[in-house]
């Protein structure tokens, strides 16, 4: 199954900053392009940290107040992540203020695992990394939502194509196809109960499927057949997804 690649959505011209870069520049840079984050890279274009206007509100949240009494407790009685925090009031340089370790994709990565990442790490933006892990692009939350907007014919014809005739080696027709706003709808007759699972699940993976809808019949339940095949020499494409379900 081919998905789209980050590679292919990213931005290319990328805004950053280095290490060394004031903080009053960072902010400059931030209000002049209109984003929100961006990288911090090192002399070799390796990403070591990202910035965003959190992390420039958080300076300004834990800054010293000249009018405020001081404060007696020291650093020791802070968490690691509390130490962090107060670090950032007196940082000076994208360096100092950044946060770490960055969290990247690949350009070869596929736009299901770095929206997944995305997902998972609760971030809006992404990093783009070549093979030599180097900066080579940026991805965010608004550019890898374009997949939902594939046409409803070219997710037609993915499912036709890459599913019905090429995973499951059915002829064209055998099942109806149709596709609105990225909901997909199967219908038809099938010999095995596992070629209707294979079909909704490849169905699923496609990029812009928005959801899929099984009005699939079968003549024979095979489920319990599984257990007797394994050990033996399975093939082609719809035998490895039954591997992995």
């Amino acid at each position: 199954m081919r998905h789209h690649k980050v590679g292919s959505m990213m931005t290319t011209d990328v805004v950053r900053a280095e290490h060394g870069t004031p903080f009053k520049e960072v902010a400059r840079l931030l209000a002049t392009h209109r984003i929100s984050g961006l990288p911090v890279v090192d002399e070799d274009e390796r990403v070591v940290g990202v910035l965003s206007e959190t992390d420039l509100m958080m300076h300004q949240a834990t800054a010293a107040d000249p009018y405020e009494p001081k404060r007696h407790a020291g650093l020791t009685a802070l968490t690691p992540g509390a130490r962090r925090q107060a670090a950032k009031g007196t940082a000076r340089t994208a360096g100092e203020l950044m946060t770490r370790p960055p969290v990247t994709v690949h350009a070869d990565d596929t736009i299901v695992q770095a929206a997944r990442t995305m997902a998972q790490r609760r971030v809006e933006r992404l990093p783009v990394l070549d093979e030599e892990d180097r900066l080579v692009g940026i991805v965010t939350r608004r550019e890898l939502l374009q997949v939902f907007l594939r046409p409803d014919k070219e997710i037609r014809d993915v499912v036709i194509e890459e599913v019905l005739v090429r995973a499951l080696w059915l002829p064209p027709g055998s099942v109806e196809v149709s596709v609105a706003e990225g909901v997909v709808t199967l219908t038809g007759h099938m010999e095995r109960k596992s070629e209707t699972e294979i079909a909704l699940a490849m169905t699923r993976r496609i990029d812009g499927v928005v959801e899929v809808i099984g009005k699939l019949t079968y003549r024979l339940d095979d489920a319990h057949l599984r257990t007797e095949q394994q050990g033996q020499a399975m093939h082609g494409v719809a035998d490895d997804w039954l591997r992995r379900m």
